[in-house]
């Protein structure tokens, strides 16, 4: 079966999903540099009218990569809700479009229904405006030691990284961003190397300055999942298991992963029992294109296949997902543009599945972007009800190299659009005499000293 539209009096033809999905897809390098790219705006247009017109149910009956080939494939369609996809299954992309558009209210009950398909359908047809709007229905909150994604609040994970895991480096960082109101999310260290006694010292950092204070939040330091085992296995404080995903099983292979181990550390993470309000223990960090760096996006858009990263995500009821957009590269997201578009499609893609999505807001230095294009970005997506986003000293991670969003970015947005902290952190912020508003901190003669103490 193929697909095929007119468009200015030229016929085209599209033999399958993958390939229409593919040639539908905004422009972008990484699907130029992967021969998946429509040849033309024109081709471009016809895909998305072809697009438009097909039906929903359809998603269910053609995989875009085989059932019997990828276990993601057969996660997606073995966990399909059909008594939730009942309200939509008789419309088609387009027709869900409008719908999701003029329905009113939360869209939570819709997510077990849809597939990472679906919503990657749609929001090839999106406007920016659309994408926003649809995304600002969605709410999904998840919970650990505060509640993250109520409506009216906006968290900020402290990103305290050092580029050669100096505890001191890292405990001025976190003193930083908890004066200036970040932390809510999550306090989180991408560690410089990816060693167990690396990983156990910054957990023991983190979890004695969060004891320390009382601070009602969570730590993480982003090793890989079995580095996190091995660490809860030698008793190390370990809140949240961090792991980098793809939507494809070969891509997470490339990551050393597969969904059997995923539930491994989740079941050793639950049985920690850190959480004091909630279970949600997993966190979760994806990008567009990192299946065609692993060679492993089977003739896919790396748009589509992010979207099916999302549906690993949701399989362990994480409590942070995390599209780090631009953090690849210009291979794949060439300029401001690119990410911008890619930054509020991730987020409309995760929040209508269900997941509790946050962006890093961030380009590297050899794209065509700079932090005008983030400022809008971080705004677009502030509307849109993200649920956290970055806050690393001065917007420049020393560590990764990388531009991203500042303590003070996360302020501003929570200043323009009148959001606040999670209400436990909030709360905590005013015993510390932290105003939330401004970040503005009266007491950091509290902190400062015992944070290099624990250092």
């Amino acid at each position: 079966m193929g697909f095929a539209q007119v468009v200015g009096g030229t016929r085209h033809v599209f033999p399958d999903l993958r390939t229409l999905l593919a040639r539908a897809t905004p422009l972008r390098s990484g699907d130029v540099l992967a021969g998946v790219a429509a040849d033309s705006a024109q081709q471009r247009v016809a895909a998305q009218r072809a697009l438009a017109d097909l039906p929903l149910a359809h998603f269910l009956d053609e995989a875009v990569i085989p059932y019997e080939a990828d276990e993601v494939t057969r996660l997606i369609l073995d966990r399909h809700d059909a008594a939730a996809f009942a309200p939509v299954r008789h419309l088609t992309v387009g027709g869900f479009r409008d719908w999701l558009l003029a329905v009113p209210g939360d869209l939570a009950p819709l997510a077990p229904g849809l597939t990472p398909e679906m919503v990657a359908a749609v929001s090839k047809i999106c406007r920016l405006q659309d994408l926003v709007a649809i995304a600002a229905k969605c709410r999904v909150t998840t919970r650990f030691r505060n509640t993250l994604g109520l409506p009216g609040r906006l968290s900020i994970r402290l990103q305290p990284n050092d580029p050669v895991d100096d505890p001191r480096g890292v405990a001025a960082a976190i003193l930083d961003g908890l004066l200036l109101g970040a932390g809510d999310a999550v306090i989180g260290v991408n560690p410089a190397s990816d060693n167990i006694d690396t990983t156990m010292r910054v957990l023991d950092l983190l979890d004695a300055v969060r004891e320390r204070y009382a601070i009602p939040t969570q730590s993480c330091v982003l090793a890989h999942v079995t580095t996190s085992l091995l660490a809860i296995e030698r008793g190390a404080p370990v809140d949240l298991v961090f792991q980098s995903i793809g939507g494809t099983e070969g891509v997470n292979r490339s990551f050393g992963v597969s969904l059997t181990l995923l539930r491994e550390a989740r079941e050793a993470a639950l049985a920690l029992r850190r959480g004091t309000i909630g279970d949600n223990v997993m966190y979760f960090e994806t990008g567009q294109g990192s299946a065609l760096s692993a060679d492993a996006h089977q003739g896919c858009d790396q748009q589509t296949i992010e979207a099916r990263a999302y549906a690993v995500a949701r399989e362990f009821s994480p409590l942070l997902v995390n599209s780090v957009v631009g953090f690849i590269g210009p291979e794949y997201l060439f300029d401001g543009k690119q990410i911008t578009r890619a930054g509020l499609e991730d987020h409309f893609c995760g929040k209508l599945l269900g997941l509790p999505m946050g962006v890093d807001v961030c380009y590297t230095n050899h794209a065509e972007a700079d932090q005008d294009d983030m400022d809008g970005l971080l705004t677009l997506l502030g509307v849109a009800g993200v649920t956290y986003v970055m806050g690393v000293p001065g917007a420049d991670d020393v560590m990764l190299a990388y531009q991203s969003t500042s303590f003070h970015d996360g302020l501003y947005l929570r200043a323009a659009l009148g959001r606040r902290p999670a209400p436990e952190f909030e709360a905590w912020m005013e015993t510390m005499g932290i105003e939330a508003a401004s970040g503005a901190g009266e007491l950091p003669g509290r902190l400062a000293p015992a944070l290099v103490g624990l250092a």
